[in-house]
């Protein structure tokens, strides 16, 4: 039952929409993202990605992008 509870509150506190879903932070300073991860009865919130960062995407086209694509490949 204090599972459930934590849970609830955890949610309203970050208005998020539901567990291991991520949602965009973009008030906060250094990340850009977060999620309530949960596994079981363990739950931890998580911030991740830098601020102001985009992909390389499809096509890339600068060479910066190009190496960040290489970069992403390579670690697959």
């Amino acid at each position: 039952m204090a599972h459930e509870n934590r849970k609830a509150a955890l949610l309203k506190k970050h208005n998020l929409k539901g567990v291991n879903k991520p949602k965009k932070t973009p008030g906060h300073k250094t990340k850009s993202h977060m999620v309530l991860a949960a596994e079981g009865h363990n739950m931890k919130l998580i911030r991740f990605g830098q601020q102001g960062v985009s992909g390389a995407g499809k096509n890339p086209t600068t060479p910066k992008d190009k190496a960040r694509k290489e970069e992403l490949l390579c670690k697959a």
